[in-house]
């Protein structure tokens, strides 16, 4: 029994200094096995024919706005229109009190009929002293009394149809018409109210469509875009406007430039472009804000990347790009205008070199990695 249990005693022992060494021998295989290489998605660098776009805050703004005022003062008879409604070119909106009007256009056209009558006897007194002047039988001073009389009266008569075409006039002021096409919005006087002149806007009247989009353009900014426009035939390379709601989507109505400001803000240094763009389904409204584009008409090749694969830091922008060798490696670019998902490169990248999408935030350069390509966009 005794020589049993030392044999198990001695057993045990070489079992526990056995189990160390075990141990040691994996953890010398797990440091010598290689580090696993860092899976990374990519996906080669691209020609794609793209438009040559520049990018501004821009507002809209109606080509013709009127603000309704009253031009005499009477108390609002009628009020014609529907706020919100379009209007036409002379449409009746608003009719102001007409009865004082059309008194003062009866009593001036009265006093117009006085001066005429006064006219005829003050020529039929004059040519009576002039025939009794050339006999000797009248004083030439009666003659020249006469005349004044009668210069008087024709003056009168100028005076009296002056008044009424005044008096005319304001009555046509109680009838107030649109003039121009476009939508009104709210009125701010109702039937029954007094208004006169100094009272303020009845109501605004904004035309609809075509509308404008102004834009701030940089000196700098307006260079870079006529350089990029010359072509090297020496010609100039045609533009459109296009327009990008808040809401990301672009605006299915290509705008045509129209204006460029002449004078220069000197406090930004930037000038006021303009374009004319189609609002037939009245989708852009006066003062809201959008993102304007100058866009070059035809498309030319161009070198892309997916704009998710362009960092930045202190330096500027950067991607990384996996070599022949399955390396990482950093790489300074330039870009160019974006094209949907993708943006342009102008300096720093060849065409079929492989930049990484996915798997970016863990890897360095000089690292070697897997790489996988991705497929391309719609593919």
């Amino acid at each position: 029994m005794i020589g049993e249990l030392g044999f198990r005693m001695r057993l045990l022992m070489a079992v526990c200094l056995l189990l160390p060494l075990l141990a040691g021998c994996d953890e010398k295989k797990q440091a010598a096995a290689p580090p696993a290489k860092p899976a990374v998605g990519v996906r080669p660098v691209a020609m794609k024919g793209v438009s040559q776009s520049f990018e501004f805050v821009g507002r809209i703004k109606a080509v013709n706005k009127v603000d309704l005022r009253a031009r005499v003062e009477g108390f609002l008879e009628k009020v014609l229109f529907r706020e919100g409604q379009d209007i036409k070119t002379g449409d009746l909106l608003y009719q102001i009190e007409k009865v004082q009007f059309q008194a003062q256009v009866d009593q001036a056209k009265a006093n117009l009929a006085s001066a005429e009558a006064e006219v005829v006897n003050a020529q039929a007194q004059y040519a009576r002293q002039l025939e009794l002047a050339q006999r000797q039988f009248s004083p030439q001073s009666v003659v020249d009394q006469n005349k004044a009389t009668l210069d008087t009266s024709r003056a009168k008569v100028l005076q009296m149809r002056a008044a009424l075409t005044q008096a005319e006039v304001n009555l046509g002021y109680t009838d107030i018409h649109s003039p121009i096409d476009g939508r009104i919005g709210r009125t701010t006087y109702t039937q029954g109210n007094l208004v006169n002149p100094s009272m303020g806007v009845l109501a605004a009247i904004v035309s609809q469509d075509p509308v404008y989009v102004l834009f701030p353009v940089s000196i700098r900014d307006l260079e870079t875009i006529r350089e990029t426009r010359r072509k090297e035939d020496g010609g100039i390379a045609k533009i459109d406007i296009r327009v990008r709601l808040s809401n990301g989507r672009d605006y299915p109505h290509r705008g045509v430039w129209n204006l460029t400001d002449p004078q220069v803000d000197q406090q930004t240094d930037t000038l006021i472009m303009r374009a004319i763009i189609p609002n037939p389904e009245r989708q852009l409204t006066d003062g809201q804000f959008v993102t304007a584009a100058i866009r070059e008409r035809q498309e030319a090749p161009r070198l892309v990347v997916p704009q998710s694969a362009v960092q930045i830091d202190q330096s500027g922008q950067y991607v990384l790009v996996v070599d022949g060798e399955h390396k990482v490696e950093q790489r300074r670019i330039q870009t160019g205008p974006r094209q949907d998902a993708d943006i342009v490169v102008t300096s720093g990248l060849r065409e079929g070199e492989n930049v990484i999408l996915d798997g970016i935030q863990k890897v360095r350069p000089g690292q070697v990695v897997q790489e996988t390509a991705l497929p391309t966009a719609g593919g």
